[in-house]
């Protein structure tokens, strides 16, 4: 036992030896001022990314983040029967997405690695096996249609089903006779004694006696694949990780892991659970909700640091509740203390506002704005294509133009390409006859408004439109403005609403109006 436990403390990578800075901290951590962080997202891959992956997730990088320390990834792979094809692709696909890529991971690599636990079954291993030797864990010959019964019974008289210990006490002999008999047994992990008060940075001081209402519970299934309990304690510690950040709905099994850290003479990382995220109303996210995955989110066109601010804004961790915090800004201001053990209530209706906040961020950036005039363009191209009489609706000025005029008002950039904005890139197909319905002097005032746009120093502002074109109305007798405004809407866009009327003039240019207007009066 002794070698072993040498040779399992000995292999623990230091941070240093993983080549990471050392990280400052704070006293209220808990933790040594010259220790790296290390923090560690460890999603099982039996379904793609969904919006409480990516809050824990983030939680653990911008934690990270701000403490100078790594962000790792690992897929926690060990129930090969629910594994789902292109998970674990998707899960580091989307993180990228959201702009958290991981510093080590099964895609990067690193000094921590393999970083599938299916890849590290020899690790969990020889922790069994030291723990056998210890006397901590014992083997398990008992069949599933046992097991089965044992759960059927407690449930017939109204009781939480838990094994009943049978194969703890078997004497050495027995243990040898049944391995030459029957098939590979289970390891289970002895629970005894006093579990160990441990200090949570989000909720405090907690001790569960798992002893008193669970069973011994399985450490190594009879196939070599470890259960989570051993899984995370042996990974968590060869991977140096300080801090672990996941879901609260693990805070009753801590106690659990302790006593394996202390069965295997490890010293424990601190933890901090994070309450649930749940939907608006109070329910929990579900996995049948086709809008909770975030590739959803991104093929709808939503900005991604939209999504962080979202899922941030609705939660704790930071001293004020604001709109429009960017991923700097959010590892900036997070601080870990200020989590309370409320759950965070998501109202996804809202997303839409938040991300006209952030594109309207991006577009006041020049560089990133010229990023958003490429994709605008490519939007353009794939939803109208052959459908363009004309080209020049490409020139990156156009597009630039359309993007400022119209920031503020959309709230994804792809909205510029839904039909109530067709006609910035496509020309309607209005009649004279079609106008007619609306006011009998098409003819005059078509004529009147062409007549602004005739001179050469024609300055085609929103104001100076918005002044002419009322100007145009006053000099019509028996026509009230808002008939000319609706006319030279549905001749200019074919369509009864969208935005002012000046607006859509500036936006196509003063050349593009002319034709326009004059397609209508020669058709």
């Amino acid at each position: 036992m002794a070698v072993l436990l040498k040779k399992l403390l000995q292999s623990v990578r230091s941070p240093a030896a993983l080549g990471r800075p050392m990280g400052r901290r704070e006293a209220s951590l808990g933790t040594d001022p010259g220790a790296a962080v290390r923090v560690r997202f460890a999603p099982s891959p039996t379904g793609f990314l969904h919006l409480g992956g990516l809050r824990t997730a983030l939680y653990n990088y911008i934690f990270a983040k701000k403490h100078q320390g790594s962000f790792l990834l690992r897929l926690e792979d060990t129930d090969q029967t629910r594994l789902v094809p292109g998970a674990a692709e998707n899960i580091e696909d989307m993180l990228e997405w959201a702009g958290i890529p991981p510093d080590e991971s099964p895609r990067r690599g690193g000094p921590a690695g393999p970083y599938q636990q299916s890849q590290r079954l020899e690790l969990y291993a020889q922790a069994t096996e030291a723990l056998l030797e210890s006397g901590a864990a014992y083997r398990c010959f008992c069949s599933p249609q046992r097991l089965e019964l044992l759960k059927k019974e407690a449930l017939r008289n109204h009781q939480t089903p838990r094994y009943d210990n049978r194969c703890r006490n078997l004497s050495q002999g027995q243990v040898a006779q049944k391995l030459a008999q029957g098939p590979k047994p289970a390891i289970r992990f002895r629970l005894e004694g006093e579990a160990p008060a441990f200090q949570d940075l989000v909720y405090g001081w907690n001790r569960h006696e798992v002893a008193h209402v669970e069973g011994d519970p399985v450490i190594l299934k009879s196939d070599g694949f470890p259960t989570y309990h051993l899984a995370c304690v042996v990974d968590d510690h060869h991977m140096g990780i300080s801090h672990v950040l996941r879901g609260s709905e693990w805070l009753v099994s801590t106690s659990k892991h302790l006593l394996l850290y202390q069965a295997l003479g490890w010293q424990p990382p601190r933890f901090a659970h994070l309450p649930l995220l749940l939907n608006r109303d109070g329910s929990k996210l579900s996995k049948r909700q086709g809008d909770i995955f975030v590739e959803h989110f991104a093929a709808a066109d939503f900005l991604p640091n939209a999504l962080l601010d979202i899922i941030t804004n609705c939660g704790s961790g930071f001293a004020e509740n604001q709109m429009g915090r960017t991923l700097p800004e959010l590892i900036t201001q997070f601080d870990l203390t200020r989590i309370t053990c409320h759950s965070a209530l998501l109202d996804l209706e809202k997303l839409p506002e938040f991300n006209r906040l952030h594109l309207c961020r991006l577009v006041s950036n020049e560089t990133q704005r010229h990023q958003l005039v490429g994709k605008l363009q490519a939007l353009v191209e794939e939803t109208f294509g052959s459908q363009l009489q004309d080209r020049e609706v490409l020139d990156p000025a156009y597009v630039e133009r359309i993007i400022l005029l119209r920031q503020g008002h959309i709230c994804r950039l792809q909205d510029l390409v839904s039909p109530a904005h067709s006609y910035l890139w496509t020309r309607p197909a209005v009649g004279l006859a079609q106008l007619g319905t609306i006011s009998e002097k098409v003819d005059v005032i078509a004529k009147r408004v062409l007549g602004l746009l005739e001179g050469p120093s024609t300055s085609l502002t929103q104001d100076v439109l918005n002044s002419e074109l009322r100007k145009v109305s006053e000099g019509l007798e028996g026509t009230k403005h808002s008939t000319v405004m609706r006319l030279l809407r549905v001749a200019l866009s074919g369509q009864l609403q969208g935005p002012p009327v000046a607006e859509m003039m500036v936006s196509l240019g003063a050349k593009e109006v002319r034709e326009r207007i004059q397609k209508v009066l020669s058709s």
